[in-house]
């Protein structure tokens, strides 16, 4: 039987979340020993995507085959007893046996959080980005919208080696501050290697007077991560959706 997960993880102690050899901090690997021991054979978690170190999600899916008498209900609760409490599945699902969460995905929304305030956010100091000056938020805006549509985002790519291609679909980016917060949202048809981090780096210095907001088109261009912005901490991200 093939069975669909909506995941919410705390990504703050992790290795992101692909299984990787001889590390067990990882969100992939939690969930495979998890539903290994329930049913007493090996079981491949599929993710739809790999979320970096310390990034969090909130809407997370999965999908794992394997046979058991459970129902889904019984699955989600033995699965959230036994999984690290910065771990929670919210929901499990029958699905069709050709889903996979990663091939079926149609599009995914992030939100990078940043705060602005003038004292330590204690409480939340794991998920947002701290920033030391505010940015101007109409310049963003303004950078913004050359970013969205179809482009090769090879500039925006921390993966140097990728083989496969750049060219990505983001069609929404929404920035605002309510408050001490200051959010960045984007959807998409899928994001490559710390992709929202770049581009929240670069509108950020854009933001900071760093950058004028009419170079985007020039920097998408250029295909050279070098030119780009800094990478923001993996901390104030999170997946909030994936699209089916």
């Amino acid at each position: 039987m093939n069975y669909k997960m909506l995941i919410q993880y705390d990504g703050s102690r992790f290795y992101g979340w692909e299984h990787q050899p001889g590390q067990e901090m990882t969100i992939q690997g939690k969930l495979e020993s998890v539903l290994s021991l329930m049913v007493d054979a090996p079981v491949e978690v599929i993710g739809a995507g790999r979320t970096d170190a310390g990034v969090h999600a909130r809407g997370m899916v999965a999908n794992a085959k394997f046979e058991t008498d459970k129902s889904v209900e019984e699955i989600r609760d033995y699965m959230n007893h036994y999984l690290p409490d910065d771990i929670c599945i919210l929901e499990v699902r029958i699905a069709a046996d050709a889903f996979h969460s990663r091939y079926k995905a149609k599009g995914k929304t992030y939100q990078y959080t940043c705060y602005l305030g003038d004292t330590k956010p204690v409480f939340d100091r794991k998920y947002v980005f701290v920033l030391e000056e505010k940015p101007d938020p109409e310049a963003m805006k303004r950078a913004a919208g050359y970013l969205l549509g179809t482009h090769d985002f090879a500039s925006f790519c921390g993966n140097a080696r990728m083989k496969k291609s750049t060219v990505r679909m983001v069609d929404r980016i929404d920035i605002e501050q309510q408050g001490e917060r200051l959010t960045f949202t984007y959807h998409g048809s899928g994001f490559l290697q710390y992709m929202v981090r770049i581009l929240t780096g670069t509108l950020l210095e854009v933001g900071f007077g760093k950058r004028d907001p009419d170079s985007m088109p020039k920097l998408i261009e250029a295909r050279d991560r070098r030119l780009a912005g800094f990478t923001a901490p993996a901390k104030g991200l999170c997946l909030l959706k994936v699209d089916y």
